[in-house]
């Protein structure tokens, strides 16, 4: 198990950095529409924070030599940056300042990745545990998308009428401070891990080859009788096990990088690439679409339309919570299977309200709730069900395929949410059951090649 601050760090700056993604959901569009900015462009603003995470996330990778607490407190910074611009855009009466502080949060949103790594590392996480310590980084998705629009449309119900801390700016000046006291706390109490994997997780293979040698004395025992042969073996025993003990383990680094992926490991790598897309895809449409949707169809406020978002998150606690504790009896590719299913049925309910002209204000809340819960559950498995099949030496390259695949989802699904109005609702329900579609095609064919250890 991890070091328990360290493991408190990590989580808490999963739920910081979601919380700040999505404390604009809320107030956004009203935000960027007082500036001059159309629904697409609120969409946009949205979404936009993982395209800088994106491009910056390979040279992070490059310069991060394995290690975690440089690249958390780089994040730190830049959150406190971004949401500072973003407070600011109001008082300077420019659109595109809103744009600007967004990009420079994204580059706070490179810590996705380590969060998601540090879980899945070896030197730090043993493989029985990796599926449930990834449950907790959806949960704390899941407090960041309840807390975030809860507080973003708190702050624009109470309003602080004045140029510089007001309903539009506060949620950029309130986690600016959160982020600013975070980074204290993870300067002092994170503990970085070890730049080898600890001896003792070898161990076991070690003894295995001390007992082989053993098997072959007792073989060369009943052939021969002669003292000096059996002096001799157990001599060359006691070196073995000797020196193999003292070695220390080799560096991820160092790992033999002759190996290659067979063709089935590649498609199981496309079809969790594609889940984490389909997934971040689907949820990201939906924060974006509410707020735009529920004022035109309900003139909900964004307070009421924060509500809405914050209690389906609220109510899937229970179910995420289930998951943590029976994940280790449950097989990876079968929580993928129940939770796809849970919002496909979401997602067939929407498309149905829609067609016959029946969505009311509950009713959509029960369609988010379904989304929400069966993609936030889906999405716990995709890198741990990767990193149980692939070598250590891997979970660098799985980590930042799948970083990828969860940022591109995001950021089109938020630029889609926000055109979904627009572009009308059976298309912008139509396309995300296109997409559930193709990866459900995709699991069904590599169902045995899914197979991975529980827990």
């Amino acid at each position: 198990m991890p070091d328990k601050p360290s493991l408190v760090i990590i989580i808490l700056t999963n739920i910081l950095s979601q919380t700040s993604n999505f404390i604009v959901v809320s107030s956004g569009p009203q935000y960027a529409a007082h500036l001059g900015g159309t629904n697409t462009f609120a969409g946009l603003i949205i979404g936009i924070p993982i395209l800088t995470s994106g491009m910056a996330l390979v040279p992070f990778v490059r310069l991060d030599r394995g290690l975690y607490k440089v690249p958390l407190l780089i994040s730190c910074v830049a959150a406190v940056l971004g949401n500072v611009l973003y407070g600011l855009a109001y008082r300077a009466n420019y659109l595109y300042l809103i744009l600007i502080g967004r990009l420079v949060l994204g580059i706070a949103f490179t810590n996705f990745l380590y969060t998601k790594r540090f879980f899945s590392d070896r030197r730090v996480t043993g493989i029985r545990r990796r599926t449930t310590l990834a449950s907790w980084l959806v949960i704390g998705q899941s407090v960041g998308f309840t807390v975030g629009p809860f507080v973003g449309g708190l702050l624009y119900k109470i309003g602080f009428a004045n140029e510089v801390f007001n309903g539009f700016t506060s949620p950029g000046w309130l986690m600016a401070g959160v982020w600013l006291a975070f980074g204290l706390v993870t300067l002092l109490w994170f503990k970085e891990v070890p730049r080898h994997t600890p001896v003792d997780q070898a161990l076991p293979l070690q003894h295995i080859a001390i007992q082989s040698d053993s098997a072959n004395v007792k073989d060369s025992r009943a052939q021969s009788a002669e003292p000096s042969s059996k002096a001799r073996s157990s001599i060359e025993i006691t070196t073995r096990a000797s020196d193999e003990r003292s070695r220390p383990s080799p560096s991820p680094e160092l790992e033999p990088h002759s190996y290659r992926p067979t063709r089935q490991q590649w498609a199981v790598i496309a079809t969790m690439c594609w889940f984490a897309m389909t997934c971040f895809f689907v949820l990201g449409a939906w924060e974006s679409f509410i707020p735009i949707y529920t004022l035109r169809a309900f003139d909900s406020s964004p307070f009421a339309a924060g509500n809405l978002i914050a209690l389906g998150g609220l109510c899937t606690f229970p179910f995420m919570l289930a998951n943590i504790r029976y994940s280790k009896r449950v097989q990876d590719r079968q929580i993928l299977a129940v939770g796809s299913g849970v919002g496909l049925v979401g997602l067939l309910m929407t498309i149905t309200l829609f067609a016959v002209d029946g969505m009311r204000f509950w009713s959509l809340f029960g369609c988010w709730f379904l989304v929400a819960l069966g993609f936030n559950l889906a999405s716990t498995v995709t890198l741990s069900l990767l990193s149980k099949q692939m070598p250590h030496h891997w979970n660098g390259r799985i980590s930042l395929l799948i970083q990828y695949s969860n940022f591109s989802g995001r950021v089109s699904g938020a630029v889609w949410g926000g055109a979904g109005v627009s572009v009308g609702l059976k298309s912008y329900i139509g396309l995300q059951l296109a997409l559930i579609g193709i990866g459900g095609v995709m699991f069904l064919t590599l169902w045995r090649e899914l197979k991975a250890k529980k827990g």
